[in-house]
């Protein structure tokens, strides 16, 4: 499996020879530039800004780009035009984006958020283009903690619901692993609403790992749960059973309830 580094010079490499100019900035984010990097597991997010608003034909050779990449570790990243780039859009529109190693250039970006631009200010590492600090990017505070109570009632909390609901009447002591939900179902509803706390009490970004530290500390309740969801991922023999994703689901409304109680 390719490296960071390799994966990154492999895309513009392809990417300067099908557009020429095409490219002007690349910056890392996601958990690259928060130390949380796993090889075989996490994505390499990006933002990308472009010399000009891409044409069908950009798009057509773009999607080629990204089809020719290897699979793993996949690149994502966002594709911004210069004065876009400049406008800091935090609105989830409709921009070229890549995920999962999948190129899209017709459906909204959910990752066009302000969470994206505050982890760019902080943490994002520029590949090609000037340093971060030379950007003169700004963090919007109040679209922030907007963004994510709003994110917590009505994505993180229907998901919990959702999870709690797909085990009703499922013997607790079930493995998730027969159910929908799944292990990684269990760690996704565990560590995720964490971090969003997390930003909303700091203004910062946490890592998973950072978010199962921050959990056991706002919530101890759940910090051993927390702490087994991220040596889940770290690939440790750690099994779930249906009582952990009714925990999980728990954790979850504990976290919007204390965030709407503090901030909403």
């Amino acid at each position: 499996m390719e490296t960071v580094e390799q994966t990154v010079a492999r895309y513009l490499t392809a990417v300067d020879a099908a557009l020429p100019g095409f490219v002007e900035m690349l910056y890392l984010t996601g958990s690259v530039v928060l130390g949380a990097y796993q090889p075989g597991h996490s994505d390499i997010d990006t933002v990308i800004v472009t010399a000009r608003r891409p044409t069908p034909g950009d798009l057509a050779a773009l999607a080629a780009v990204h089809a020719d990449l290897p699979p793993k570790p996949p690149l994502g990243g966002v594709y911004l035009d210069r004065e876009t780039f400049r406008q800091q859009p935090a609105d989830a529109r409709v921009v070229p984006f890549a995920v999962d190693g999948e190129f899209r250039a017709d459906q909204p970006c959910g990752d066009l958020n302000p969470v994206l631009w505050l982890l760019l200010a902080r943490y994002g590492r520029a590949v090609r283009g000037p340093a971060v600090p030379d950007l003169g990017l700004t963090v919007d505070a109040d679209g922030l903690r907007r963004f994510n109570l709003d994110n917590l009632r009505t994505y993180w909390q229907p998901l919990a619901a959702a999870a709690r609901a797909a085990v009703d009447a499922v013997p607790d002591d079930t493995p998730a692993e027969q159910t929908r939900v799944g292990a990684g179902g269990v760690a996704w509803v565990v560590l995720g609403p964490a971090r969003l706390h997390f930003t909303l009490a700091h203004t910062d970004v946490v890592s998973k790992a950072g978010a199962a530290a921050y959990l056991a500390e706002i919530l101890p309740a759940y910090g051993p749960l927390a702490d087994r969801a991220l040596r889940w991922r770290r690939d440790e023999p750690v099994t779930f059973t249906v009582a952990d994703i009714r925990a999980a689901a728990d954790s979850v409304d504990a976290v919007v309830a204390d965030a709407l109680r503090r901030w909403g």
